[in-house]
């Protein structure tokens, strides 16, 4: 049981979605330690959703058109959001041996980032919700939902903060500083696909 939900997660983790783009954006735009607290905010965005699915708030959400559909349009805003920023967003002044422009966006700003770009993804509480109802049956031992957790989180974290600190490398950052615009709009316009996406669910 816990080797399935930890493929399918890893599956669902390496997959690109909102949080991938947001990470890789956080990481390359800010510096790695903004990625890598960026990572941490999924990682509390997963531990919440897992909390949703554990005690059945997630089946009500999906079982509600209306909950649904508040939450659903609340995450498409939000990225559609993230997506125009980008357009606006300001080349970055890149010195290499230092943390890159960490002081555009103190710590606690990527953690919530991360975290909001978490939660407002409805797909993702669906997600969570198919794993605990689909092969966590119930009545399952408390210390495999404690272990299940520990992965899923962990996982999570440990994904996110290896793509900031691959995305951070000199001389991918060298490449970047000649493509920094034109990567600032696409990152914009896939966020905005995405939640636009999203809406349509």
């Amino acid at each position: 049981m816990i080797a399935t939900v930890t493929i399918v997660h890893l599956l669902a983790l390496i997959s690109p979605g909102p949080d991938f783009i947001v990470a890789c954006r956080n990481s390359i735009q800010y510096s790695r330690k903004i990625g890598l607290w960026t990572a941490v905010g999924f990682g509390i965005g997963v531990s919440v959703h897992l909390s949703f699915a554990f005690f059945g708030l997630t089946w009500v959400v999906s079982q509600s058109n209306t909950l649904f559909t508040m939450v659903k349009y609340l995450g498409a805003v939000y990225l559609i959001y993230l997506g125009v920023f980008s357009f606006f967003s300001k080349n970055s002044k890149i010195k290499l041996t230092k943390d890159q422009n960490s002081h555009k966006i103190k710590w606690f700003a990527a953690i919530r980032m991360g975290l909001l770009t978490n939660l407002m993804n409805p797909k993702a509480s669906l997600f969570f919700l198919s794993l605990f109802t689909i092969v966590v049956r119930p009545g399952v031992d408390p210390t495999v939902l404690a272990i299940l957790v520990f992965i899923l989180v962990s996982s999570t974290v440990l994904w996110f903060s290896l793509i900031a600190v691959f995305l951070t490398h000199e001389k991918i950052q060298h490449w970047f500083l000649g493509y920094q615009k034109e990567l600032n709009w696409l990152f914009g316009v896939i966020l905005i696909i995405i939640g636009i996406r999203i809406a349509m669910f």
